[in-house]
């Protein structure tokens, strides 16, 4: 296999990945949203689609953010994707929370041990015998 120029400048490009050549996706916010709604909805039947082909969108996105609005959820306007911080911090979360029932638990048992060894010396003194720390 013979290797051209091209290839080994795609070679040497330690930069290139393979997702570089993909568009971003993008997120709008809910005032964004909000307010295009509004626009849309004020807007003559005719300008509808000039005020879609201005702000880049499609009409799937008007059905979409419509349907969201009219649900009741404000927040549901808000971007809906999910970024890697947020993923993180429930995560952290999660974690804390099996931690503090695991650190429960250990105390109980704490407890627990430390009854027995206390009710195993009353035994032990009532019997006559030595305690365990006087050997």
């Amino acid at each position: 296999m013979t290797m051209t120029l091209a290839d080994a400048a795609r070679i040497d490009d330690g930069v290139v990945s393979p997702r570089a050549d993909r568009p971003k996706r993008r997120t709008f916010t809910a005032e964004y949203k909000a307010a295009i709604l509004a626009e849309h909805d004020a807007a003559e039947r005719g300008e509808r689609g000039a005020i879609l082909r201005r702000e880049g969108l499609y009409s799937s996105h008007i059905v979409e953010w419509r349907k969201a609005a009219e649900a009741g959820a404000s927040t549901a306007l808000g971007p809906r994707s999910r970024d890697r911080r947020d993923r993180e911090i429930e995560q952290l979360r999660a974690r804390a929370e099996k931690a503090e029932t695991e650190l429960a638990k250990t105390r109980a048992a704490l407890d627990l041990v430390g009854k027995a060894h206390a009710l195993l010396e009353t035994f032990s003194e009532s019997a006559g015998t030595p305690k365990w720390s006087q050997r």
